[in-house]
């Protein structure tokens, strides 16, 4: 088997929470297209500077939620097994992180 292959049949952290997501990334594309109906009847700055911090909180809670999923699951399963594939999660994790620190 390659490791496409096993990438492809590995069950992913967040998988039991999938619906979740789904329902919360759904609710952000409707923020997201109030922001553009927002611009496009000139509503005040201020108020759609509003939504624009809330849609980007939402948006760091899914990360925040994906990310402590990947920690918990595939982090620990490969740390449990040891070897390259640990330190290729970790590192993986501290990248997403630093993504996550930076925006």
């Amino acid at each position: 088997m390659t490791d496409t292959a096993t990438e492809h049949d590995h069950h992913h952290g967040y998988i039991t929470a999938k619906d979740d997501y789904l329902k919360r990334l759904k609710r952000i594309e409707g923020q997201a297209r109030g922001l553009q109906r927002m611009v496009d009847e000139e509503q005040y700055c201020i108020d759609i500077l509003t939504q624009v911090s809330a849609m980007t909180k939402a948006l760091q809670s899914v990360a925040l939620g994906l990310l402590n999923d990947h920690l918990t699951h595939c982090v620990t399963d490969a740390v449990t097994e040891g070897g390259a594939a640990a330190a290729e999660k970790i590192k993986e994790a501290s990248d997403a992180i630093a993504r996550l620190v930076r925006a």
